[in-house]
């Protein structure tokens, strides 16, 4: 059994003596296979004999059949050229930062050519006022003088007729109020704002026409209240900024006020409605005259006494009336300061320089009023 087992130390051999034929072929020669096993037999039992090589040739043909492996002398070290290795390794140096090229300046010539352009151009009466070194404050004028003097001839009118009928001037005076203080702040169009204050005019209106005239101050702190709040409501349920709402909010507060306070000619005595309102108008055309800059007011508060005086002449209230013609043309030149703006827009001065007179007015002729009567 030990003869038939292969011998380990034969090389083996793909082209040789192992070549193995078909099991599953038709020429396999069975009379030969006595004759192949005795072969095989005598092959197992003669010595193999191994050619004598030397050890220079071992160790060639043993060098061929090597893999590569790792050289950690290379792989530590990466390899630099001689080059780099001989060249002295350069000292630390700073970073040097060139200078950025500025951009050349703009040709003077441009601003040159703009000049003649601006020159030719009529200035406004604030620049002109800028360029003289004078306030840049800007009146209202004439214009709104007279439309303001329209409108107080309409209360005046109004005003022996009763309440129902001077409300219809004291509601286009509230409108026009409500307006114009929006626009006099910068704030435009504030179509909800100027809704909201010129609907608290109106409730403070059938406020004021339900009820007994005592009442007027109920009548009117109590809308003021209401309305208010409902400022506050608004602006709360808006998306702009902090300071946006602050800005809007007291805006819409200061509106309201003044619609509401407007209503007081509806609580007032017609004789002092009529007293204030010629009062009011003859200070605010007084003011728009040419006039020097310190004599302006004192002219416009003169003429506003002498229309107080005329009045309380044809209204039955004497001399005294000669006061509130005064304090109503007062309330007059406070509205026109305040309606002066320093680059001033006509809306502003058709809106705001027309209403506040008669709106500021209103308070003052309500308690004078009722105090001469």
């Amino acid at each position: 059994m030990s003869d038939q087992h292969h011998n380990p130390y034969q090389p083996y051999d793909p082209y040789g003596q192992q070549q193995q034929q078909d099991p599953y072929g038709s020429s396999y020669d069975y009379a030969s296979y006595p004759q192949q096993h005795q072969h095989h037999q005598q092959q197992h039992q003669q010595p193999v004999a191994w050619p004598e090589q030397d050890s220079s040739q071992h160790d060639s043909a043993t060098q061929t059949w090597q893999t590569q492996t790792w050289d950690t002398t290379t792989w530590q070290q990466p390899l630099v050229p001689d080059s780099y290795a001989s060249a002295p390794m350069p000292a630390h140096q700073e970073p040097v930062y060139e200078p950025v090229p500025q951009p050349a300046p703009a040709p003077v010539v441009v601003a040159a050519a703009a000049e003649p352009a601006l020159a030719e151009r009529p200035m406004t009466a604030a620049e002109k006022a800028k360029a003289e070194g004078r306030p840049q404050i800007v009146s209202p004028g004439l214009q709104p003088a007279l439309l303001t003097t329209v409108l107080a001839v309409l209360l005046a009118a109004a005003a022996p007729l009763g309440r129902p009928a001077l409300a219809v001037p004291v509601v286009l005076l509230q409108a026009v109020t409500a307006a114009g203080w929006f626009r006099l702040n910068g704030m435009w169009p504030a179509r909800q704002g100027i809704a909201l204050a010129f609907l608290g005019g109106v409730a403070a209106d059938i406020g004021l026409l339900a009820t007994d005239a005592g009442q007027a101050p109920k009548v009117v702190l109590g809308t003021l209240g209401v309305w208010v709040l409902l400022v506050v409501v608004l602006q709360l349920r808006s998306h702009a900024s902090p300071d946006e709402r602050l800005y809007g909010l007291t805006a819409a507060t200061a509106s309201a006020a003044l619609a509401v306070l407007a209503a007081g000619h509806l609580a007032t005595d017609h004789r002092a409605v009529v007293t204030g309102a010629l009062g009011v108008a003859a200070a605010v055309l007084a003011r728009a005259l040419p006039l020097p800059s310190v004599a302006s007011p004192v002219v416009a508060l003169i003429a506003a006494a002498g229309a107080g005086v005329a009045g309380g002449s044809l209204t039955g209230l004497g001399a005294s009336a000669a006061l509130l013609g005064l304090a109503a043309g007062a309330c007059a030149l406070v509205g026109l300061r305040v309606a002066s703006y320093d680059y001033p827009s006509r809306f502003v001065h058709m809106t705001a320089g027309v209403a506040l007179p008669l709106a500021l007015a209103a308070p003052v002729v309500y308690v004078l009023g009722r105090a001469l009567a």
